[in-house]
């Protein structure tokens, strides 16, 4: 198996856990706001980085580069950009509406590799983003028509951080350190959301904070999001982004929802419309599609047989 395919493999079990790792945090938020969550998420998940570097490996020395440190807080600040206006938009519009315009991603990263990349992309490469974007509007509105409203101007801001990201993680994954990089952009992410809870969500004592930290539902929350969904998803999208094109991963993520959507199912007993099946079955039929090399037609070959 060549590293392109191990590479898409990585990013689809990481579009698996953030699918099934959305009702955990979901619950968690509800207890610590949400600005404070990923302040610990990204602090927590940045700390594991240091750690490894600074005691275990003894390699402190790889974040001793400017380039990489501007390169990381760039990073860091378009992701936490994409996280800050998703939970601003979420003030103000409907969940699926900021499931759907977040998916928007999915085809604003391929116009964004093309800009920054000064190349032009495979027409599969289209046609996947077009089903994937599809198969999202029917899985989120399962029929029904969206209604368009002040918050959404907030969420496609957070889907263009998303979209930025990916395709700035194109750029730079392949000049640098993955753990490096990775390290300085969590940690920026981490440090952002601090102030901004500081800023903007209701004051916590230091033991207002750890009581609840404390909370079963939220701890656990934490320890998948710093473990899981955090530093090995950020570490391993930036390793397999040496190995395969942006809008692949934008295609690859849309099944976030999809697997969010069978997690409902499973865990939550949600059920899911007719819409929501074939929206599901248009976003798989899209990562088939990303896959597709098409071959011009050899009109002077032989049909003998």
């Amino acid at each position: 198996m060549n590293r392109s395919w191990i590479a898409d493999l990585c990013l689809l079990f990481i579009a698996f856990i953030w699918g099934t790792t959305f009702i955990i945090v979901q619950e968690a938020v509800r207890i610590l706001p949400p600005l404070a969550f990923n302040a610990v998420r990204f602090l927590g998940a940045a700390l594991l980085f240091i750690i490894y570097l600074f005691i275990v490996d003894r390699s402190f020395k790889r974040l001793a580069n400017r380039k990489l440190l501007l390169h990381g807080f760039i990073l860091g600040i378009v992701l936490f950009g994409g996280y800050a206006f998703q939970t601003i938009g979420l003030l103000h519009t409907t969940t699926t509406n900021t499931g759907f315009i977040t998916g928007l991603s999915v085809v604003l990263v391929p116009f964004l590799a093309m800009w920054m990349n000064r190349k032009r992309l495979a027409l599969q490469t289209w046609i996947a983003a077009g089903i994937a974007l599809f198969g999202l509007y029917l899985l989120t509105f399962n029929g029904s028509e969206m209604s368009w409203n002040k918050g959404d101007l907030f969420v496609l801001i957070c889907a263009i951080g998303f979209a930025l990201q990916i395709a700035i993680t194109d750029r730079y994954a392949s000049l640098h350190d993955t753990l490096a990089l990775v390290t300085v952009q969590l940690g920026t992410v981490g440090i952002l959301a601090t102030l901004s809870s500081l800023l903007f969500e209701p004051f916590m004592t230091p033991v207002e904070l750890l009581h609840m930290i404390a909370e079963p539902k939220v701890w656990f929350a934490l320890l998948v999001s710093i473990c899981l969904s955090t530093a090995f998803a950020f570490f391993m999208q930036t390793w397999a982004q040496r190995y395969t094109s942006p809008s692949r991963v934008a295609i690859i993520y849309a099944m976030e929802p999809v697997f969010a959507a069978i997690t409902g199912v499973t865990v939550a007993n949600e059920t899911l419309g007719a819409y929501a099946l074939v929206g599901c079955s248009l976003i798989f039929i899209s990562m088939i599609a990303a896959e597709f090399r098409w071959k011009p037609r050899n009109i002077n070959a032989s049909h003998t047989q």
